[in-house]
């Protein structure tokens, strides 16, 4: 039997950090069970610099990041997604495209690193601090037993994970 393949959609606004992070640590943390994905309702032009310097000191590879539009995840052809997951506050309250396969959404909103103003050090800090709630909601999502909930009580603790 073919273990399915969960297909998870990290959204803020430019695409550029929070997504891009979360993106990458499931990538790293799914083991081929989960593939991660990210877009921005209105993505920049460019991944912050300091997103990836934290996915690099994670030892997450950093090749191919790409700021990309939420529309691309509702056309022909796009991955069926099973979860959508807002992680600004700013997107959560936009109206999302229809996306194939009908996910389970969830807001699991963290503060904008990209918005910090300060010392080198001090905007590294808030890059890796958003990195590690991502991290741990993540590890904690990837932690629910999927073959034995029914698909109500996996949406309630995937929202209730972004309260975490």
């Amino acid at each position: 039997m073919i273990d399915k393949v969960y297909n998870v959609l990290f959204v803020c606004t430019h695409n550029s950090a929070r997504s891009i992070m979360a993106e990458g640590i499931l990538n790293s943390l799914g083991r081929g069970r989960f593939r991660g994905f990210s877009a921005g309702s209105h993505p920049g032009t460019a991944v912050h610099p300091l997103a990836l310097k934290t996915l690099s000191s994670l030892n997450i590879p950093t090749d191919g990041f790409r700021s990309k539009d939420w529309d691309e995840f509702a056309r022909p052809g796009a991955p069926e997604l099973d979860f959508a997951f807002t992680v600004c506050d700013k997107a959560a309250g936009e109206t999302c495209p229809v996306w194939p396969g009908q996910p389970m959404t969830a807001h699991w909103g963290v503060a904008d690193p990209a918005t910090v103003e300060g010392t080198q050090e001090q905007k590294d800090k808030v890059f890796w601090d958003t990195a590690v709630i991502l991290k741990r909601r993540i590890e904690l999502m990837l932690a629910l037993p999927f073959a034995s909930l029914d698909k109500m009580s996996v949406q309630r603790e995937v929202r209730d994970i972004g309260s975490r």
